[in-house]
């Protein structure tokens, strides 16, 4: 059998080499008569703190295996309504509405009004608005609660409420699920019809 092995080992190689995709890596596992595996997902967030790898199972269960895994990252590309979901071992300490860590950030294409990034800011900082890239996200711990900051920054851009009418409602609706567990609709789904492409902003050459 181990004789068999180094063979079945040997040809791999010979087949990689003939593309050029052979590694350093690659010729010492095969003449150890094995090829390394790479961890899987749930080796990854095995050792992640618990907020953190019980958010990714649940993106698991909702979307499927993540696209794109380091050992402190997982990344998902197109998913639902999200032009990218990202989960990370390291979290963030965020207050509002109350003490929370930040480890699960979702993103839409959008463009804001450039004069409503100040009231944006003001709203939640864990609203990240991005004009070169034209991206809006929220970082939370729950995608509920990312819906419902989504659904508040569009409102704040598109001027049907204030920074401080914004931070009153978020707090009220993550108020009512925590003791009720009803779910607002602002934290159900995306209340507004996305943008599409071409919502990035380049600017413009200034030398």
């Amino acid at each position: 059998m181990r004789i068999m092995s180094l063979k079945l080992a040997t040809l791999s190689l010979l087949v990689l080499a003939g593309t050029g995709a052979v590694s350093a890596h690659d010729e010492k596992a095969a003449s150890n008569g094995k090829m390394q595996a790479a961890p899987d997902v749930n080796q990854i967030i095995a050792s992640w703190p618990v907020a953190s790898r019980m958010a990714a199972m649940d993106m698991i269960q909702k979307y499927g295996q993540p696209q794109e895994h380091t050992a402190s990252m997982l990344m998902w590309k197109n998913n639902g309504p999200w032009k990218w979901t990202k989960v990370t071992k390291e979290t963030t300490k965020h207050d509002f509405p109350m003490s929370h860590p930040d480890l699960l950030e979702q993103a839409i294409n959008y463009r804001a009004p450039i004069d409503k990034y100040d009231d944006l800011a003001r709203y939640d900082g864990s609203v990240i608005v991005e004009r070169t890239k034209g991206e809006m996200s929220a970082r939370c711990d729950k995608e509920g609660a990312n819906f419902l900051a989504i659904n508040l920054g569009n409102d704040v851009a598109t001027g049907k409420k204030t920074s401080e009418e914004a931070r009153i409602y978020y707090a009220a609706a993550i108020k009512r699920f925590m003791s009720t567990k009803e779910m607002d609709p602002y934290m159900q789904k995306l209340q507004f019809k996305l943008q599409g492409q071409g919502t990035g902003d380049p600017d413009r050459a200034a030398m």
